[in-house]
Parts: C-alpha cells; sequence; structure tokens
C-alpha cells in the first residue's frame, strides 16, 4: 500500500508521538566512563587533545566519581598513568600503582553502586609503549600472557569488578580465565576487547595514557580494519575462551561490526567510542560546525542501533545529564 494511503509523517507529527515509536533508546545505564589514575594528589592535568578530559590523581578522580554516580552512570574503565616505566612493564601488577589505589579507593567510597572495570594492558607501563614483552622489535605473545595475568590478579585483588584484557594477544581470554578462576576469582567477568583495530582514532588517548610505542606501530597484533570476517573470528575465539562480553572498538567506524555481532553472538555487546571520535566531535563544536549535544547524543544512539548494549565513551557525564533532563 503506497502513498497517498500510506503516509510515513503521521507518526512524526508531534514529539510524543515521535517517542512513542522510537525504536531503539539510549539510557544511562549503556554507558561507561573511561578515566586515567595518574599518581600524586591533588593532580588534575588536562589532556590537551581530549577537552574536558583529565589525568587524576585518586583523591581527584573520586571527587569526580561523585557526579557520576548522581547522574546514575553505572561503571567507569580505569586506565593508569605510572610512576616509572620499564621494559616489562612492571607498574602494571604493583599494588600500590594509581590503578590499584583508585580501585580501593572508590569500591570503599562507592561499593556496589559503581561498577569499576580495569583495563588490561602493558601500553602505559612499558617504556618502549608496546603491549607486550620484546624479542628485538617483535612483540612476544605466550611470553606476555604471563605479565597480563599478573595485572588482572593485581586489579582484582584490588577489588575490580571487572577487568578488559585490550592488548589484542592471542589466546589472553582463556589464559586470564584460568589464572583468575585459580586463584578464587571465577566470580570476575572478563569484557573481551575481542575486535579491536589497529586505528587512527586512538590518537589523542595516546597523549592521556602516555601510551604511544617508541617505534613501529601495532598492526601486528591489533586488527586491521579492512576485516570484517576476521573480526567475526576473534569475538568467537574470545568467546569460547570464556569472554563474558564482547567490545567493538572504535565503534563509529565499526557499526557495520557491531551489527554484524549482535546478529552472529548472544553474549553482552560493548563498544568503545574512543578518543578521536570524541575529540572530533568537540573540535567541530569549538568551530561552530556541529551542534555539540545534538552531535553527542546522534553518534551514541548510532552506536546503540548498530546494536551495543553498553558504550565506552568519554561523552558519558555529559550525555547523563542530558538524558536525565538536567
Amino acid at each position: 500500500m503506497g502513498f497517498p494511503e500510506r503516509r510515513m509523517r503521521r507518526l512524526r507529527r508531534t514529539d510524543t508521538l515521535r517517542r512513542m515509536v522510537r525504536e531503539t533508546r539510549l539510557s544511562v545505564d549503556n554507558l561507561i566512563y573511561p578515566m586515567f589514575a595518574c599518581p600524586g594528589t591533588n593532580v588534575r592535568t588536562p589532556i590537551g587533545a581530549m577537552p574536558g578530559q583529565f589525568q587524576l590523581s585518586v583523591d581527584q578522580l573520586v571527587k569526580d566519581a561523585h557526579g557520576l554516580v548522581k547522574t546514575g552512570v553505572p561503571a567507569v574503565i580505569l586506565f593508569g598513568i605510572p610512576e616509572r616505566k620499564d621494559a616489562l612493564g612492571t607498574e602494571a601488577y604493583n599494588d600500590k600503582a594509581p590503578v590499584q589505589r583508585a580501585v580501593r579507593a572508590l569500591k570503599k567510597e562507592f561499593g556496589d553502586a559503581l561498577v569499576v572495570i580495569t583495563d588490561v594492558c602493558l601500553c602505559e607501563y612499558t617504556d618502549h609503549g608496546h603491549c607486550g614483552m620484546l624479542d628485538g622489535h617483535r612483540v612476544l605473545n605466550d611470553e606476555t600472557l604471563e605479565l597480563l595475568a599478573k595485572e588482572a590478579l593485581s586489579h582484582v585483588r584490588a577489588g575490580a569488578d571487572m577487568v578488559a584484557p585490550s592488548d589484542m594477544m592471542d589466546g589472553r581470554v582463556g589464559f586470564l580465565r584460568e589464572e583468575l578462576d585459580e586463584a578464587g576469582f571465577e566470580h570476575i567477568p572478563i569484557m573481551a576487547y575481542a575486535a579491536k583495530h589497529a586505528s587512527v582514532f586512538y590518537g589523542p588517548f595516546r597523549e592521556a595514557a602516555e601510551s604511544a610505542p617508541k617505534f613501529g606501530d601495532r598492526k601486528s597484533y591489533q586488527m586491521d580494519p579492512a576485516n570484517a570476517r576476521e573480526a567475526m573470528v576473534e569475538m568467537l575465539l574470545d568467546e569460547e575462551e570464556g569472554a563474558d562480553i564482547l567490545m567493538v572498538k572504535p565503534a563509529g567506524p565499526c557499526l557495520d561490526l557491531i551489527r554484524m555481532a549482535r546478529d552472529e553472538f548472544d553474549l553482552p555487546l560493548a563498544a568503545y567510542q574512543v578518543s578521536g571520535e570524541f575529540s572530533m566531535i568537540k573540535a567541530a563544536a569549538e568551530r561552530g560546525w556541529l551542534d555539540h549535544d545534538r552531535a553527542m547524543m546522534e553518534s551514541l544512539l548510532a552506536i546503540r542501533r548498530a546494536g551495543a548494549d553498553m558504550i565506552l565513551t568519554y561523552f558519558a557525564p555529559e550525555a547523563a545529564r542530558l538524558l536525565n533532563g538536567r
């Protein structure tokens, strides 16, 4: 039945009608906020490429988390800036490092009101900036797994509710699952960065986490953005190894992969709206080229529409305030 009998505009006539037939809904419950923990006290260092984002000492991080919890955002994911770096990233599994201290402080302050997730990777902690141990300029896979397990165990012993390995080493989900279970942490879920691409959109993050590689790139372990079928294999392997949540990263350039993953897998699905996506909208809005709030919300809604259950986004506090009508 076509025009004039079928008129699609009938249900677009008023805001209330549009709300009634809206297919995709974005909620604060969908949001996870990335935060950067650094050494010191009363430290709040602006991240130049990411307006409104900061490296935060633990006391300042907890202070910001109070505002976040008030908006109803349910979770944060923590990244760390260590006091020192070395070839093995030993500060990653130092129980007194910023991430571990932040975990303890957040859980003491908020208990179960805030889910604390930790990123498990070595790139922020190695002096060479790569995500694993090196043999010359080659990133070792199996040897790196032992260090990742030490890092994950250090995080959960501090009180982390969930760990999120982002290194893209083969077999790391199964290795972490076995190590966590043997240590009595079988209740801790793993959110796997399952399809993580070697993306240009990570650029601002590398300033935030001080994690740019000192040589080469990460294309030998992160995915080629051209490969969709390979992304599905990566997610299947992580599911088989025991992942509880699968993640696609970056989100905006990979909406097709989010949809493919949603159709293929029954596990909860996360997507990371990465630093470059955030910074592009901020930069365009600062120049008056885009309406900031509308661009922010449309980008998040698109990720939800593609099929993501959870969105890791630096927009979480701002989006939550809009969603709450504040």
